[in-house]
């Protein structure tokens, strides 16, 4: 077993409330695993916006091949309910900094959700262009909070939660206080609209899922503006979205296909995920939703890399089966002349059960970084 430090790191405070914890509140840190040395010349973060990343499947066979890895949480881990990624990128910050200080080069693994963190961090980091939330709060960063990286490395990348939830929120939903009723017409599992689905069924779906996307941000702007127009209002407010987990592509594998099996990367059955009590967006509030799942999200993974300078490595798990080769594509065109491409041939999201392709991750992980870093 190679040595593992647990690293706290104090960060700034974040929005009123943001977590039932009076000491996180009071003495905000963020924690995570340090890897193999504590020092020399290159070294890794890994970070997801809100998932536990101190057990990550990379930490060992990094260290095993030299390059040191810091697993990071944010202070949202466990809990994305209040979660700003305005915020987060300084947890984020914070760790870069930490590391800069022991290691020569240091870069980013955007795995899974992670990888629009990492580009939305990046492109911070190199252009600071916002001082406030997308509900128009003021927050405290300043372009010291975010030290530059020298590199991004995307595994099984997810393009950003604001455009996961457009693709995959259920347009059959009747009523957003009603988390059972179905427009059968519109419902992606009732056998009598496929697989295989029409172009004109498709079609409608996708305009309807936009539509409900809308409709719910109108409204929470809308109720922003009321409670914040009350004398002594609150400054915020939580609510529930239901069915967010109904992407065609869980379904239909011939729609922007590759190598995966049926039902998404959370089981086999797609349809119990989507009405399951916890997913996407399930419990949020008004800023929240904002910031992470609207279309004002500032953090759009290939919007935010194309505006970054630093080399690029993109592993495609081709198995994956929510991670789609159109993500692949626009991560790719984002990327452009920076980017190194290797395809991970069936592997699933999570490389579970998949040892020997684990090797080959880290193997491509660390080759990169020796010829693009060092």
């Amino acid at each position: 077993m190679n040595n593992r430090e647990f690293v706290a790191i104090g960060v700034k405070p974040g929005a009123a409330l943001e977590s039932q914890s009076g000491l996180q509140m009071n003495w905000p840190k963020v924690f995570g695993v340090l890897a193999g040395p504590t020092s020399g010349k290159v070294g890794a973060i890994v970070m997801h916006p809100s998932s536990n990343f101190m057990g990550h499947y990379l930490l060992d066979p990094l260290v095993q091949r030299g390059v040191s890895l810091l697993a990071l949480n944010s202070r949202y881990a466990g809990n994305d309910s209040t979660l700003l990624m305005e915020q987060v990128i300084q947890d984020l910050g914070a760790g870069v900094r930490y590391m800069r200080e022991r290691f020569d080069r240091v870069f980013l693994i955007g795995n899974s959700g992670g990888a629009a963190l990492c580009a939305f961090y990046q492109a911070q980091a190199e252009n600071l262009d916002f001082d406030t939330t997308p509900a128009g709060d003021h927050i405290d960063v300043d372009p010291s909070d975010l030290p530059p990286t020298d590199g991004i490395a995307l595994l099984a990348a997810h393009p950003g939660r604001a455009t996961l939830i457009r693709n995959w929120i259920d347009p059959s939903v009747i009523s957003e206080r009603d988390p059972t009723g179905s427009n059968a017409e519109l419902d992606v599992f009732a056998s009598q609209n496929g697989p295989p689905f029409s172009e004109e069924f498709l079609s409608q779906y996708r305009a309807t899922q936009k539509t409900r996307i809308d409709e719910i941000t109108q409204r929470v702007r809308r109720r922003l503006t009321e409670i914040r127009s009350l004398n002594n209002g609150p400054r915020d407010e939580a609510f529930i979205v239901y069915r967010t987990y109904a992407d065609p592509r869980f379904v239909d594998l011939s729609l922007d296909p590759n190598d995966r099996q049926p039902g998404g990367n959370r089981g086999d059955s797609a349809r119990a995920v989507n009405y399951g009590t916890n997913n996407l967006a399930r419990f949020t509030t008004l800023t929240s939703w904002l910031s992470q799942w609207s279309p004002n999200s500032r953090a759009d993974g290939p919007a935010s890399l194309a505006r970054t300078s630093v080399p690029v490595l993109q592993l495609e798990y081709t198995a994956d089966g929510s991670v789609f080769p159109c993500d692949i594509r626009a991560w790719r065109t984002a990327a452009g002349a920076r980017e190194e491409y290797h395809a991970i041939k069936g592997a699933n999201h999570y490389l579970k059960g998949q040892p020997e392709l684990l090797e080959e991750v880290a193997d491509r992980v660390v080759e990169w970084s020796r010829r693009s870093l060092i």
